[in-house]
């Protein structure tokens, strides 16, 4: 069914596609995987998430040493070119990085358009579309050229995110400077001075730990745009749409405004059990892979009590470490433990981020595994195009509207 292509061995036919192509119906219920679970779509060397024991690589290697030695330009190299970097590979890395984040001035005119009180991720998501007009790669479908888009994706994303900040709070938009590191460089466009060597390396960290991790809701959406072949863009446009749910990205802000919410240590436990109660969620707890405790969570939740130290205000993490424990107790058994978001918000909060650019920032990261996963799939594409078992009715008669009662 279809027609063969440059990019991919299938492209799904419309009104040219044969009868004898077409799925006979049978009268046998199939099985339903609701939510696609234990479903593979492909092969991958990118990212394995062991979630029996509590791992997570990136093409081999473990996250744990990544979070100890690496920084986030070298693990875009990584993800993107699939091996360790030598000394010069990684200079230049670092320094086509830094000379990609300058945003064109039509970008930043659109942002200055852009209604101030927009959500964040909206604002991504079309400066994002935007930005594929203005790259003369776009149509190119090499894979040297969606390389380079991709390492433009990677370097603009966190000035978009930074340049709109300023914007809306009447501030002069900064340019990049390409002497620092892609982390710093962020927080230095975003707040207006250069961070310290604490709060730079607290940023780096957290751009490594979610830079990827495998066929994710985001993931798999950039995946099946990508699929049709559609331009780098549209996938990434795809994979911030996905993310802005608050089951996905948005589960970073929420989990931080449940701490704000709780309030004191003393009533973290009334409010955990007040939710399981009600079948509520508590946000940034349970994953759909990991049994166990997702490592991120644990290097995260360390740097959050490094930082809340640091600022003298341990408050809202005591309200996290409780809530923590009481989960721990009600849900251990159930293998439901904290994930990556639950300290997250802490993290960017006492780096001093808004807290309605918690998910944006997730975008910021993951655009490396983005990219490096799309540009994989079209290594041997199939266009995806799974099945849904129809129950309705099968034998309604068309009445005309006068006859209609």
């Amino acid at each position: 069914m279809g027609i063969s292509s440059s990019r991919g061995r299938e492209v799904e036919g419309g009104e040219g596609a044969s009868l004898d192509s077409v799925a006979k119906p049978t009268l046998a219920v199939p099985r339903i995987d609701k939510g696609l679970d234990d479903i593979y779509v492909k092969e991958t060397s990118i990212c394995l998430v062991d979630g029996q024991r509590g791992r997570l690589l990136y093409r081999g290697y473990d996250i744990r040493d990544l979070a100890k030695f690496s920084t986030f330009e070298e693990t875009v190299f990584i993800l993107i070119h699939g091996r360790l970097p030598t000394r010069t590979e990684l200079t230049k890395v670092r320094a086509d990085l830094a000379a990609a984040r300058k945003l064109s001035p039509d970008i930043v005119r659109l942002l200055r358009a852009m209604p101030k009180d927009a959500p964040p991720m909206d604002i991504l998501r079309t400066a994002v579309s935007y930005m594929s007009n203005l790259d003369p790669e776009r149509d190119d479908p090499t894979r040297a050229a969606n390389m380079r888009k991709a390492q433009r994706l990677i370097a603009q994303l966190a000035s978009v995110v930074a340049a709109y900040e300023r914007i809306r709070k009447d501030q002069r938009v900064l340019p990049p400077d390409p002497k620092l590191s892609h982390a710093q460089d962020f927080l230095r466009m975003l707040k207006g001075r250069r961070p310290d060597a604490l709060h730079a390396r607290a940023m780096d960290l957290a751009l490594v730990l979610y830079a990827d991790h495998s066929m994710n809701a985001s993931t798999f959406a950039a995946t099946v745009a990508a699929s049709t072949l559609s331009d780098l863009y549209s996938t990434i446009v795809a994979a911030i749409a996905t993310l802005k749910g608050p089951l996905h990205g948005g589960a970073i802000e929420a989990s931080f405004l449940t701490f704000e919410k709780i309030g004191r240590p003393a009533d973290a436990e009334d409010y955990v059990l007040e939710a399981l109660r009600n079948r509520g969620k508590i946000f940034g707890f349970g994953h759909r892979v990991y049994k166990t405790y997702d490592p991120r969570a644990l290097i995260l939740k360390d740097l959050a009590r490094r930082l809340a130290e640091e600022m003298g205000d341990d408050r809202l993490y005591r309200v996290a470490e409780r809530v923590e424990e009481v989960g721990l107790r009600e849900l251990r058994a159930k293998g439901v433990y904290p994930n990556v978001d639950y300290y997250t918000g802490l993290v960017y909060h006492h780096l001093g981020i808004p807290t309605d650019l918690f998910t944006p920032l997730f975008a910021v990261a993951r655009i490396a595994g983005w990219t490096a996963h799309v540009i994989e799939y079209w290594e041997d594409n199939r266009i995806l195009r799974p099945l849904d078992y129809y129950v309705g009715p099968t034998e309604a008669t068309y009445v005309p509207l006068d006859q209609r009662t």
